[in-house]
């Protein structure tokens, strides 16, 4: 009789070999499945979009379903979270089957630690790391197969989609809204930074980048040429005196006033002065100024840069007027002076050589008064506060609440302000010292 119950336990064994020997291969097939989604969603989430873009327009089918994939987000992560949660609890169930066949109700246990281990390692960690790593490979590889699966899951993730749009609601989350356009430029300016400070070949190239997103914040009363240092003709003068005047002069359009400042009547380009002069070479002063002039173009000084930019490519000119709220003329602003604000300073051959800001031994530097905070930042990298002025003057006579007195010194934001000069009402020379530099200062004295 016991030879017989061991045939039978024997042969039920032999039987169940096979069996076993299937239920593991699928349990690694399945775990090969695990790992191939877990790559897909963290390189598809991963994946740069400027480089997938890129790559499609150069014809690339791979990088264009990338880019279809990334734009229908809920519906790629939902197929292959499906996928996933399918084959990981398919496992489960198989590698807790075989093994309370061969070891028992004990078997539970060996399943649960075992895919356990071999789904977090193998099915998690080990292929998200490899897509991570190298994102944008693995998105173009496994973008097809992906495809095809979110296609085929398509009725069954709208329904869960669904489902978790709904559920969402009561904590005041609309999954069909987008990323305002405050955090898509957040995430630009981000990666401008990631990348400049990345590597310093591109500082210059991300500072530029940095300003184009400024144009719609900056206004063009910080960038304007005050009128003090504008040069204007009088359309009273004779013509003799306004052509010495243009020839003395670096620049090519001149704003024309007549009984005032304030009273700008038109433009004077000085092309435009100098055919008249050689149509007039006999008679110079029988012409009138004022008819070559063109009509004076005014802008708010609160118009931004970006809104002017675009006035000046929309009416073909380079040159406007700016005026504040009552009507006064503060200055003027032109092309280059904006393009100025995205490259730097732009100087040829006719530009005047104004003093600029020149270091000290000492560490020091010694600025004029009518220099901008803006032009100052750039310059050194700092960030003094230009919100509520735009010279270097202007942030002094805040803090003052006065004219402050040559010698007198300001601490701002760590700096140390000291009015070297001052001519009348008007700061013309200022020295500063960066907080490093008072910090020693201070422990020397």
């Amino acid at each position: 009789m016991e030879d017989g119950r061991t045939a039978i336990v024997d042969l039920a064994r032999r039987r169940q070999e096979p069996c076993n020997t299937m239920i593991y291969a699928a349990i690694a097939f399945l775990l090969l499945c695990s790992a191939f989604f877990s790559a897909s969603e963290t390189a598809l989430t991963a994946a740069s979009r400027p480089v997938m873009h890129h790559l499609g327009a150069s014809g690339n089918r791979r990088a264009l379903l990338v880019e279809w994939l990334q734009n229908r987000t809920d519906q790629f992560l939902g197929a292959i979270l499906l996928g996933n949660t399918l084959v990981n609890i398919l496992a489960s169930s198989l590698a807790t089957s075989a093994l309370i066949v061969a070891f028992g109700e004990v078997g539970i246990v060996y399943a649960t630690v075992s895919l356990t281990v071999l789904v977090l390692i193998f099915g998690e960690i080990m292929p998200k790391t490899y897509a991570f790593r190298r994102a944008n490979h693995v998105a173009l590889w496994v973008a097809p197969a992906i495809n095809l699966i979110v296609r085929l899951l398509l009725p069954v993730t709208a329904i869960i989609n669904l489902l978790v749009r709904f559920a969402l609601i009561p904590f005041g989350i609309d999954r069909r809204r987008g990323s305002s356009p405050n955090a898509s430029e957040a995430e630009l300016r981000g990666a401008i930074m990631l990348h400049a400070g990345a590597a310093s070949g591109v500082l210059q190239e991300g500072a530029m980048l940095n300003s184009i997103l400024d144009l719609a914040q900056v206004e063009v009363g910080e960038v304007m040429t005050h009128r003090k240092s504008v040069i204007m003709i009088d359309a009273d003068d004779p013509p003799e005196a306004v052509l010495a005047q243009v020839l003395e002069s670096p620049f090519t359009r001149f704003p024309l006033w007549r009984d005032s400042p304030e009273n700008v009547i038109g433009v004077v380009h000085a092309k435009d002065l100098l055919r008249a002069v050689h149509a007039h070479a006999s008679q110079l002063s029988g012409f009138d100024i004022a008819a070559l002039a063109s009509k004076p173009w005014f802008i708010p000084d609160t118009t931004t840069l970006y809104a002017q930019l675009q006035a000046f490519r929309r009416r073909h000119e380079h040159f406007a007027h700016v005026v504040d709220e009552y009507g006064s003329l503060m200055g003027i602003v032109t092309l280059e002076d904006i393009l100025e604000e995205i490259v730097g300073e732009i100087a040829d051959e006719h530009d005047p050589a104004v003093p600029g800001a020149t270091r000290e031994a000492d560490g020091s530097i010694i600025v004029p008064g009518t220099a901008t905070i803006r032009d100052i930042n750039r310059e050194f990298g700092w960030r003094l506060p230009d919100e509520e002025a735009v010279t270097l003057a202007g942030l002094l006579l805040r803090e003052a609440r006065r004219i402050p007195e040559a010698g007198e010194a300001f601490s701002i934001e760590g700096f140390t302000f000291r009015v070297l000069r001052r001519q009348r009402h008007q700061i013309t020379a200022i020295r500063i010292m960066p907080p490093t530099e008072a910090g020693d200062a201070a422990k020397e004295g």
